[in-house]
Order: structure tokens, then C-alpha cells, then sequence
């Protein structure tokens, strides 16, 4: 498929990065938003910055659209509805396998600009690309096995069977952290299931998700069925996206209080939402855990992206008898931790994606010290938006690290007495996405699986996300599951066809 037409502005300027001035397809920095095939500039021509948040630097002045060029993205989804739901699920699979097939192709490429944009190790960027591309490959499968029921007639005569039809327009608002695989997560079952799809990327990482839509446009997928609007203004287009009657269904990752904000958007027109909101994750080691796994798994989970996930373990609680052990060794493992640029060799630790996370980290840090913490490890901003990986002992229920999600590199370590004591202290919090748990014993290991309040338990693991397994939280971490085959079920209605007179 040719190249959608391109504004004067689609391309942006790579020569501010030097990463960026080398990839091997430079078709896919754009700058302009993706509706209806197009590439497309604000109606205003206005423009926002994006920063490099390892050095400052700007990197490109995307698009800045508001409400009418929102609104003119759902026509274009709701023209090409109709024609994007008729065509089979094996039509719809074949141009899906395509689409994973060349962001693979591209896995060098999109990593650097993800590294550019958010910061993240390289390598850990190019891992985000296969899995956000695993989605693509999952629910294209998943197209062709949309089956309805035949059910059980109470009554003779009458046949009762379901059909599972695409629910419609939908909309999805991601966030800045992983800005490829929260794309795909909402994307991929949506158009498997024949819906068609409007996303707004974060206003920090637009490029990620303009490079997608470029491919997704070579891989033959027609125009409308995907659109990409990029603000920087959140509130102007989630109003828009919200209140149209359009959007029969709208997906969002992102804090609590946005999630809860944008669900009582949605109630007039009586939407659909999927929302994968806050965590403040729980990581049990008891005393028959094996110590050094789950040092290995602590740090798998906390330090990932810097520890800038959702799902990173927040709240690590050590038994006592093994906690100093375990304090001891996690404070070793992390002090071989390398910090800095993503695009250097050998780095684990890249940037915070700006200064108000920094803060934030440097706040939680000052609190614990004050309520009797101790830093064993980091505990200080490097320069810029860096700041060292830190552990703090002796961490205590009082401290805000117990209380709100960190989304930094910094990892307080609290004491229980039993098992009991752990459960009760993993569900103390109003959130419930991931958790994690290091034991041995087999009983042990079934009663805390089941006895934590949480959508996702690690069990003698700290990763836990793949394209197979259900993703989602209870209580305040959202409604909804993405990924695994339950995950386009969101995007189905059911329909009940009772046939009579037979």
C-alpha cells in the first residue's frame, strides 16, 4: 500500500538527535497526526515540543490538535465502520500478521525512537516493540475464533443461539510509559474484533504511536479504521472523546482520579470503559523463599523503566526472619545497577521522564528518612532527571511510600511477622493490579494466591506481563482485562437471537 499523503510538516526533524539522524527508515518520524489515512496537521498549525528526557533536548514540534480535528477522527472511524466489521475475521487477521510482521522488521528503529522520547534502556526498548508487536500477532489469531452459542430451547419449537458482534467505535488514551505496548493492548483487540479506533498517545511520547499508524498504513489497513490524535492538551480531546455518542467504547491507562473522571464522562452516553488505573504493588519474600530469587525478582520488578510502571513492586515486605538477609542482598544487587542515557551500552537505569517525577521521588525519599528510614543504597538525583536506585529499611506504614505509587527507582523494605501479618499488610491499600510473592511451601503458596486482593500475583517471579494472560486490577486499579482471550471480549456485544415457529 502507498504512503499516506503527507502535510509539509509529517516529517519531523531528526538531525537533534543523532540516534534519530541514523535509523535505517526515517519515513517513520512523523509529526502530524494520523485521521483518515492522512497525515495531518493542526487546524491551527499549532505545535507542542518533544524532549529527549535523558538530556533536554527537543526532538520534534508534533501536531497539536484539538476538539474539531478530534471529533473529524470519529467521523472517519464511524465511515469506515461498516466495511472494517463486514470483512472476515481471517481478512482482518491477514492484514493484522502483516502489520506485526513489519514492526518487527522495524524493532531497531522503533526502539531508538522509544528511547529517545521516554528514556529507556535500548534494549529494554526494543523488548517493549516485540511485546507490544506480541499483542498484534496474539489478537489477529484471535480474529478468526469470535464464536458465538448454540444454547438449550426450555421450549419446543424455538431455537436460541448468540451472535458476538464488533461493539463500534472505540477510543483509547494511553499513557507515556510503555508507548507502544499500551497502544497495541487496546488497539489490537479492537480491530481484531472489527471495530475501529481513535488514540490519543501521551503528549511525552506522541512518536512512538505515529510511527505505528505509519505502518499500520503499509500493512494495508484502511483508512479510518485507525487514527492517531496527538495534543498536548489531555482535557480537549478526552471531552470530545467522551461525550460524542460515537465512542461506544473507551479504553485508558493512567492514574485513578483520571480514570474515575473520565468513567463519570462516559456515564450520559451509557459507554463501555476498560480502565487500567493505579497500583501500589505488593512484593512478599516470607522466610522458605529462595532469598537470592527473589532479590532477582525485586529488582526485575521495581527497577524496570526505572521503575515507571504500573505494576512495579511498590510495597516490598520482607519476613523477619530472612530480613536483613534480604535487605543485605537487594542493597548489593542494586548498587551494581548502571545509570544513565538508554542509547549507552550496558545501562539499566535510564532518566525519570521529567522534573515532576523526580520530585516526587526525592519527596518520598525525604519523608522515609524522617519517619525513621534508612537508606542503604542511592537515595539522591544524580544530575538532571536521574536519580540513583535506592532502597530504604526500616520502611514503616506511616511513610508515604506505603500510601502512594513512587513511579521511581526507589524500594522501601518493611518487616512482617507471618503469614497472616503479610496478607493483612499486602491488602491494606484501596489499589489491587499486580502483586508478588516468594515462598516455597506448597500450602503457603495457595493460600496467599488466593488470599491477596489483586487482578495479578507473581508467584516466585517479578514479571508477570505477556500477550497470553488476562492484564487488569480490582478495587481502584480499574475494570476491564486486556491481552489473553478474554481480552476481546471487551470490544464484543453480545447479541441473543431467539428463532421460532420451527
Amino acid at each position: 500500500m502507498s504512503s499516506p499523503r503527507q502535510s509539509a510538516h509529517s516529517r519531523t526533524t531528526a538531525s537533534v538527535h543523532p540516534a534519530l539522524a541514523r535509523l535505517k527508515d526515517p519515513d517513520l518520524l512523523k509529526s502530524d497526526a494520523y485521521i483518515d489515512g492522512d497525515w495531518t496537521p493542526a487546524d491551527s498549525h499549532a505545535t507542542f515540543v518533544v524532549n529527549d528526557p535523558a538530556t533536554g533536548a527537543q526532538i520534534a514540534h508534533v501536531a497539536d490538535l484539538g476538539a474539531k480535528e478530534t471529533e473529524r477522527a470519529l467521523i472517519a472511524a464511524e465511515i469506515a465502520l461498516p466495511e472494517w466489521r463486514r470483512k472476515t475475521g481471517k481478512e482482518r487477521a491477514r492484514i493484522m500478521r502483516h502489520w506485526f510482521d513489519l514492526i518487527m522488521q522495524a524493532q531497531d528503529d522503533l526502539g531508538a525512537i522509544m528511547t529517545a522520547e521516554q528514556g529507556k534502556p535500548l534494549a529494554e526498548a526494543k523488548g517493549e516493540v516485540a511485546y507490544g508487536a506480541s499483542f498484534i500477532e496474539w489478537f489477529a489469531e484471535e480474529a478468526k475464533r469470535i464464536d458465538g452459542d448454540v444454547l438449550s430451547s426450555p421450549e419446543n419449537g424455538k431455537r436460541l443461539l448468540v451472535l458476538k458482534q464488533p461493539i463500534g467505535v472505540c477510543a483509547s488514551i494511553t499513557p507515556w510509559n510503555f508507548p507502544i505496548a499500551m497502544i497495541t493492548r487496546k488497539i489490537a483487540p479492537a480491530i481484531a474484533a472489527g471495530c475501529t479506533i481513535v488514540v490519543k498517545p501521551a503528549r511525552l511520547t506522541p512518536l512512538s504511536a505515529l510511527a505505528l499508524a505509519e505502518l499500520a498504513h503499509r500493512a494495508g489497513l484502511p483508512k479510518g479504521v485507525f487514527n492517531v490524535v496527538t495534543s498536548k492538551n489531555s482535557s480537549d480531546v478526552g471531552n470530545v472523546l467522551t461525550s460524542s455518542p460515537r465512542v461506544r467504547h473507551l479504553s485508558f491507562t493512567g492514574s485513578t482520579p483520571v480514570g474515575a473522571k473520565l468513567m463519570a464522562q462516559c456515564a450520559p452516553t451509557i459507554k463501555k470503559v476498560a480502565l487500567e488505573l493505579g497500583g501500589l504493588a505488593p512484593f512478599l519474600v516470607f522466610d522458605d523463599a529462595d532469598v537470592d530469587a527473589a532479590v532477582e525478582g525485586c529488582i526485575a520488578s521495581k527497577f524496570r523503566n526505572a521503575g515507571q510502571t504500573c505494576v512495579c513492586a511498590n510495597r516490598i515486605y520482607a519476613q523477619d526472619g530472612i530480613y536483613d538477609t534480604f535487605v543485605e542482598k537487594l542493597t548489593a544487587a542494586v548498587s551494581k545497577l548502571r545509570v544513565g542515557n538508554g542509547f549507552e551500552p550496558g545501562v539499566a537505569i535510564g532518566p525519570l521522564i521529567e522534573d515532576a517525577a523526580v520530585a516526587k521521588v526525592e519527596r518520598h525519599v525525604e519523608d522515609a528518612l524522617a519517619k525513621g528510614g534508612r537508606v542503604t543504597v542511592g537515595g539522591k538525583v544524580l544530575h538532571g532527571r536521574f536519580f540513583e536506585p535506592t532502597v530504604v529499611a526500616d520502611a514503616s506504614a506511616d511513610m508515604l511510600v506505603a500510601q502512594e505509587e513512587t513511579f521511581g527507582p526507589l524500594a522501601p523494605v518493611f518487616r512482617f511477622k507471618d503469614e497472616a501479618d503479610g496478607i493483612r499488610l499486602a491488602n491494606a491499600t484501596d489499589f489491587g493490579l499486580a502483586s508478588y510473592f516468594f515462598a516455597r511451601d506448597v500450602g503457603r503458596v495457595w493460600r496467599v494466591a488466593e488470599g491477596i486482593e489483586a487482578g495479578m500475583v507473581g508467584i516466585n517471579t517479578g514479571l508477570i506481563s505477556n500477550e497470553v494472560a488476562p492484564f487488569g486490577g480490582v478495587k481502584q486499579s480499574g475494570l476491564g482485562r486486556e491481552g489473553s482471550k478474554y481480552g476481546i471480549d471487551e470490544y464484543l456485544e453480545m447479541k441473543y437471537l431467539c428463532l421460532a415457529g420451527m
